[in-house]
């Protein structure tokens, strides 16, 4: 295993170019953190996001609580790993998953690529449909700040 560099470089101690977050939509949590660290480092680092599956649209709720601190993320349209596999290819330095199952896609799909793979457990906030709008926009926010925690940290130059 690689030595840690210094904080914002990959494992082998190249600073961090460029980065993909997935999840398994890409509706909700990498969405955030797509927005999160393009609002953070999007000068620095090229950001992108995608889900494993396709079919779900951006998250009013997120999309609020990232409008909160001021991050808009309206324009976001949810891309497949697939979609941006055709697109442009998966040229990244960092795959950060935050969810088992684009953990084990991020895997499978970068057997033979030159990437650092990452999993970062984020809850799910979407799994609060019984709870009141104010208790399910707090869970939401939770993980938009547990993202902005990991991101400035794992991203600083």
């Amino acid at each position: 295993m690689a030595e840690p560099g210094p904080p914002g470089a990959a494992p082998s101690g190249r600073r961090i170019q460029s980065v993909l977050f997935m999840c398994n939509f890409n509706a909700v949590r990498s969405l955030a953190a797509e927005a999160v660290a393009r609002h953070y480092f999007g000068k620095s680092v090229y950001v992108q996001s995608a889900g494993v599956r396709s079919g779900e649209p951006a998250d009013p709720f997120m999309l609020a609580a990232l409008d909160e601190i001021g991050i808009d993320a309206s324009k976001h349209r949810p891309r497949t790993l697939e979609e941006l596999e055709e697109w442009e290819g998966l040229n990244f330095d960092l795959i950060i998953t935050l969810a088992p199952e684009a953990h084990h896609a991020a895997l499978e799909v970068t057997r033979t690529v030159a990437v650092d793979v990452e999993y970062w457990p984020t809850p799910d906030p979407t799994l609060m449909e019984e709870a009141s709008r104010e208790q399910r926009l707090d869970a939401y926010r939770d993980v938009r700040d547990g993202l902005i925690f990991r991101i400035k940290k794992r991203l600083k130059a």
